[in-house]
């Protein structure tokens, strides 16, 4: 009897993780397509969305996930492969904005602070890729981030009906851990996408890229935008939009 339960428990197991597995490569081939390795063989696109991380771990010790990804960006930019960089991750803690920090590195290193575009909501994968087609008024862009994650974020793009291409720039050596939990990573997106179906956190009004996006010199960083705070604004947005078309109708009554 207890045999037969332990040999069933391990074939449950096995059968699961035989199937999560096959589902991680699917993902795999379904996006390789649409990957670039080379900068080189990078086609043009207006905006190149870097997917933000953060800039140290805990410890005190650089993220080279980071580094790497600074540094793609600035190698689409420079060899104008993309005309504007759109900066997305999370700030949803009071002492952490990995948009900011990904500013300052890129203005620090050449790029004209009008070409940064900063997304304060992407929390998620699935919150920058619709935002940027939704919020950003982008479709058909650049990701730039390593190849396990352009793979999940090209599948989100595809499954969403968005266009989008990868550069998929290098991973540190020592990334088994991460490549493990990249696994149920996608589990988790696939959840999201077919049983789920969730949309972003936060979408709000539309902004175009191109367009003037002013941020101070002395822009504080720390403490972060709060996600209340992003949502304050977007009512703030949205209602002056509705006196602004409530004032042209009344003005258009007025000239009849």
């Amino acid at each position: 009897m207890w045999k037969r339960l332990v040999v069933s428990f391990f074939s449950i197991v096995i059968l699961v993780l035989l199937t999560a597995i096959a589902l991680d490569r699917w993902m795999s081939w379904k996006t390789a397509d649409y990957i670039y390795d080379e900068i080189q063989e990078l086609p043009h696109r207006q905006v190149g969305v870097v997917l933000g991380t953060a800039k140290y771990y805990r410890t005190g010790v650089i993220n080279q996930y980071y580094l790497y990804r600074i540094q793609g960006a600035l190698n689409a930019y420079n060899s104008g492969k993309v005309s504007y960089l759109l900066l997305s991750g999370d700030n949803a803690a009071q002492n952490y904005n990995e948009p900011m920090t990904m500013r300052r590195d890129l203005i620090a290193a050449g790029v004209p602070p009008s070409d940064i575009v900063l997304d304060y909501a992407g929390f998620r994968t699935l919150d920058t890729i619709v935002r940027t087609r939704k919020v950003f008024d982008t479709n058909d862009f650049l990701i730039i981030t390593q190849r396990f994650h352009c793979e999940r974020a090209l599948f989100i793009a595809l499954h969403m009906g968005i266009q989008a291409q990868c550069y998929a720039v290098p991973s540190p050596k020592d990334m088994l851990s991460v490549r493990v939990r990249e696994v149920f990573a996608r589990l988790g997106a696939l959840s999201d996408l077919y049983i789920l179906k969730r949309e972003p956190r936060f979408l709000g009004p539309l902004i175009p890229i191109p367009a003037v996006h002013k941020v101070p010199d002395d822009a504080q960083g720390y403490p972060a935008v709060t996600p209340e705070q992003v949502l304050e604004l977007q009512n703030k947005l949205e209602k002056e939009k509705k006196k602004s078309q409530k004032v042209d109708a009344e003005n258009e009554l007025e000239s009849h």
